[in-house]
């Protein structure tokens, strides 16, 4: 075991320590995450660098322990810890890799509500000698701007954390700037003062977040704002220079908002929104209220999909953000749903024949040869059995829409509909794991052969048939 920094030395008695785990227990991820205690709120409090690479400040961590704690770890990596308290007291820590192992200086007892203080800086992708490490999303400072895209371990990247899913909390994030830019972070934009001659921007985020979809974006932004007809607000930050044409892109997401209230039931935050980074992204995350894209979305339109692309992140927002998957290996949970509702938007627009025609599209990718033996090259051609290397593959999302849309035909619509509304409420600022869909879709339709259809499309390699449609694996006539 290597460490990277020395412990504070605390006076006191040494005790033999009830240690919490250094893990949530993911298999793809053993050491994300971690056992002891349960977070219910952190503050970030964070003063970044007129260049956006630096980031100088702390984090307050609230949580309850979940089991008597000596000992407990945080997910952290790179930058130089300088200080840790828990509750107002200077707690021992070392840094073993990517964990941050705290000793507090009195044990807590199982049920305590306690408070951790880390005072942190540095660069997120440097060490705390200044050395590159391998970084993998968190922080992105690029000209002119900064945006935040950790999906999945990337948030230990820029603040120490419990990293996983399964462990919510809710969020103040306070982002102290130059006075030349604007953030833009999760919930409500609740004040803006002046720290000298910088500016400071408070954020909250209300409901509980898992800390990946946690995101700050700092650039100049231009900000319109729209409201949907069940009175969400939203609100949307656009680089200047796009501004008109970006409004004209996201001006169906008020509409969105109330079709995906029909599918998925009420939405279930305070606030949506979108923010384009000033950036090249090829790529959109659905940070949570404030969705994430780069400048592409709206200067290519990302090949006519731009209006497809921005319902699959809104959608997330019920399937994914709200809904969360228990594992990592469940990301098609999030992902077949949110890549199932651009399906169900394009039936919404154009009709039930237009979003059998995307079936069939998103079919024949699956059954194309050269798609299949990419997948099993790879080992990942069942949605719900990928591999962590290839994790984010294409089977996770468009055969993962495909299995909804097989088990839409067999339940029949009334069913269906109501077995994915009552997904949603049932799971709630929660998490949930393939097995329990499968369960729910069972007991909803009161149909047990659909153990075996689930089985088919999620678990088993071959692409199976969807008779209904005149869709078979072998792409036959």
């Amino acid at each position: 075991m290597v460490f990277l920094a020395v412990a504070l030395a605390v006076v006191g008695v040494v005790w033999a320590q009830d240690e919490g785990a250094p893990g949530i227990g993911d298999e793809f991820y053993p050491l994300l995450g971690n056992g002891g205690y349960d977070v219910q709120h952190y503050t970030i409090d964070l003063d970044v660098s007129d260049d956006m690479t630096t980031l100088d400040g702390f984090v307050v961590i609230e949580a309850v322990a979940t089991q008597d704690l000596g000992q407990f770890n945080l997910d952290f990596i790179g930058m130089t810890v300088e200080s840790v308290t828990v509750d107002g007291v200077e707690a021992a820590f070392e840094r073993d890799d990517a964990e941050l192992v705290i000793t507090p200086a009195a044990p807590l007892e199982s049920g305590a509500l306690f408070s951790t203080r880390v005072e942190y800086n540095g660069v997120p992708g440097r060490d705390s000698e200044g050395e590159s490490i391998n970084f993998d999303g968190g922080w992105y400072a690029y000209r002119g701007g900064a945006l935040v895209a950790s999906q999945p371990d990337g948030s230990r990247q820029w603040f120490p954390c419990n990293d996983h899913p399964l462990d919510k909390a809710t969020f103040s994030l306070k982002i102290t700037v130059a006075p030349t830019y604007q953030v833009a972070s999760n919930g409500e934009f609740t004040s803006i003062y002046a720290e000298g001659d910088r500016l400071t921007y408070e954020w909250e985020m209300r409901q509980p977040m898992a800390t990946y979809l946690t995101t700050v974006n700092i650039h100049t932004f231009d900000v319109r704002t729209d409201e949907s007809a069940s009175g969400i607000p939203i609100r949307n930050y656009f680089p200047v220079d796009l501004a008109d044409e970006a409004e004209e892109v996201f001006a169906r997401q008020a509409e969105m908002l109330d079709y995906f209230e029909g599918v998925f039931g009420p939405y279930p935050y305070d606030y949506y929104g979108s923010v384009v980074a000033n950036v090249q992204l090829g790529f959109a995350l659905e940070t949570q209220t404030m969705s994430l894209f780069g400048r592409d979305i709206v200067t290519t339109g990302w090949g006519g999909m731009a209006e497809s692309v921005i319902a699959h992140e809104l959608a997330h927002h019920w399937v994914g953000n709200s809904v969360s998957p228990a594992t990592w290996r469940d990301l098609w949970l999030s992902e077949g749903f949110a890549s199932y509702a651009q399906i169900l938007w394009e039936e919404h627009l154009n009709g039930r024949a237009a979003a059998d025609e995307m079936v069939e599209g998103f079919y024949a990718e699956m059954a194309n040869p050269m798609m299949a033996a990419n997948l099993e090259r790879r080992g990942v051609a069942a949605p719900a059995n990928p591999t962590q290397d290839a994790l984010f593959n294409s089977s996770v999302y468009t055969r993962g829409a495909l299995a909804l849309h097989a088990l839409r035909l067999q339940m029949g619509d009334e069913a269906f509909f109501t077995f994915v509304r009552k997904w949603v409420s049932l799971y709630t600022f929660s998490t949930a794991t393939t097995q329990d869909l499968i369960d729910l879709a069972v007991e909803v339709s009161g149909d047990e052969s659909i153990r075996d259809l689930m089985d088919a499309w999620l678990y088993q390699d071959p692409l199976p048939d969807i008779p209904q449609m005149g869709l078979f694996g072998t792409q036959k006539d």
